[in-house]
């Protein structure tokens, strides 16, 4: 059963069209902003429907619903002025099944409908909404899983010392692997009895500052950077034993 409308709906009630693409995303052939403005222009006019407006979202994350775009076309639902949103995808709308339930139960209370052009998809029906639920749950999970498999790598990579991403304090990069360097690491070490023993990270950077360390990036330590440093999962890391 849908939500019953709990906002006021206005006449002349708009069609959308919204489009996004995150920094990763303009890199991809496909998925251009203008490919997905494209693909929805020619379902429209298949579907006879007349888009009002295209709103974009460029370089934006699809995690969380805070996007200028999204805060606009939501705002117009609530408002009640739209009668329907298209995407290419529901992946281009949100990757967070919290978020797309919050989504349609506003779209329910709206009597507006979400339509999604690859998926072929229309909220409109009880079995698109379910479909859409469905879809927004594997994506999630699909998400979840990769993040399990990088973080994993990653520890792997920590454990084994070898390089990736910027090279940590206490450490230098010789190829791929990353290997300890004596007065940085012998530095980082007197930062961490100084922490356990109750120091504040600004008395621990005007340590440093003294005995001629400098940090990695920037010219001065400070209280974020010593945090930093301190809380690196890699200087947290038991040191690999050599047989």
């Amino acid at each position: 059963m849908r939500a019953r409308k709990s906002v006021p709906v206005t006449e002349n009630r708009k069609t959308i069209a919204y489009v996004r693409v995150s920094t990763q995303d303009q890199a991809t052939e496909g998925v251009s902003l203008d490919a997905q403005e494209a693909r929805i222009a020619s379902y429209c006019v298949a579907m006879g429907f007349d888009v009002s407006e295209v709103i974009r979202d460029a370089g934006e994350s699809a995690k969380s619903l805070q996007r200028p775009g999204i805060a606009r076309i939501l705002a117009d639902v609530r408002a009640g002025s739209i009668e329907q949103v298209v995407v290419l995808k529901l992946d281009r709308l949100t990757r967070s099944t919290r978020d797309l339930a919050d989504v349609l139960d506003l779209f329910a209370k709206a009597d507006a409908a979400l339509l999604s052009v690859a998926e072929n998809l229309d909220t409109a029906s009880a079995c698109g909404r379910l479909v859409v639920n469905m879809l927004g749950v594997v994506a999630q999970w699909e998400r979840e899983a990769i993040a399990e498999r990088t973080a994993t790598a990653l520890c792997h990579k920590r454990q084994q010392r070898t390089a990736y991403g910027t090279t940590p304090f206490g450490y230098v990069r010789v190829g791929d692997a990353l290997v300890s360097e004596p007065r940085e690491h012998e530095a980082l070490q007197e930062a961490m009895r100084m922490d356990r023993a109750g120091a504040s990270f600004r008395e621990i950077g005007a340590r440093l500052t003294a005995i001629g360390v400098a940090p990695h990036r920037g010219k001065a330590w400070h209280g974020s950077s010593v945090r930093a440093m301190l809380r690196s999962r890699i200087a947290l890391e038991p040191q690999p034993q050599n047989h």
